[in-house]
């Protein structure tokens, strides 16, 4: 466990497991590092280096209290800070739930040379349409109102749950990514939602221009992102789609070996020794 420094100041948990080709992963937004606590042992075992980090105003970095602390293009840099701490002589997979593959995305885009794969979970590319972006910011206000007036405990035991921590709180995992999500503090994941997770700029654009391998994975059952995978899998130049049976949003916990096994499967495909 590691604290580094963004270029502002504020520190950001991260965490690395295991040497080897890096994994970088990113998570969605009000969620934690927990989320991808099923995916370390098996990656390390196959020989691969795990970094988890928690955005700013996530799990146990900082949670600064001035809204102006928060954009999209600062989270990026975040990023590129983890990324070059724990990989900085060679380009690293960026793996990124929800919000987090939306974010790797963008990082591919801007500094390709630093990007070897991508693996993108539950996520899509932003949207084009203005009535969704505008339906979006919306579902993102709301869960914003919510951890403000009621807590992030209340948040994971209320409908919205579901898409947090999976559709089986009862897991051992779904518990500690819970636990994890309660002991944030509310105005950091609300700051976030509004000024960096609702106002992400779409990327449908420049899908063809991200050359690197893309491993699009969805859950059978995650209704509101099946249609983007499909969209990521054409545009992208050299993606594969794999859909999870059974799997909701959080696909991670709720079946972590089928996504393990599409894990370890594409990434020997980059690394066939």
């Amino acid at each position: 466990m590691e604290t580094l420094r963004a270029s502002d100041g504020i520190q950001l948990r991260v965490e690395s497991h295991g040497t080897g080709p890096v994994v970088l992963f990113s998570c969605g937004f009000s969620t934690t590092r927990e989320n991808f606590r099923p995916q370390v042992e098996p990656l390390v075992a196959a020989g691969f280096c795990v970094v988890l980090w928690d955005y700013r105003g996530h799990g146990e970095s900082d949670a600064p209290d001035d809204p102006n602390a928060y954009s999209f293009d600062q989270v990026l840099d975040d990023l590129g800070r983890v990324l070059d701490a724990h990989s900085p002589a060679a380009p690293a997979v960026l793996a990124g739930f929800s919000f987090g593959g939306a974010a790797s995305l963008h990082f591919a885009q801007r500094r390709p040379d630093r990007v070897r794969a991508l693996v993108l979970l539950d996520t899509g590319p932003g949207f084009k349409n203005p009535e969704a972006q505008e339906r979006w910011l919306a579902q993102v206000e709301r869960i914003a109102q919510n951890v403000e007036q009621k807590g992030l405990a209340s948040f994971v035991t209320s409908r919205a749950a579901a898409t947090a921590i999976g559709r089986r709180p009862e897991l051992p995992d779904a518990q500690r990514a819970a636990a994890a999500i309660a002991a944030m503090q509310p105005h950091g994941v609300a700051h976030f939602g509004r000024r960096v997770a609702g106002p992400v700029p779409a990327c449908i654009d420049e899908l063809a221009k991200i050359a690197v391998p893309a491993l699009v994975l969805v859950g059978e059952e995650d209704e509101a992102y099946l249609r983007a995978a499909d969209v990521m899998a054409a545009r992208l130049p050299h993606a594969q789609k794999v859909v999870i049976p059974k799997g909701g949003h959080v696909t991670t916990i709720e079946e972590p070996a089928a996504v393990n096994a599409a894990l370890l499967a594409f990434l020997r495909r980059l690394d066939p020794s």
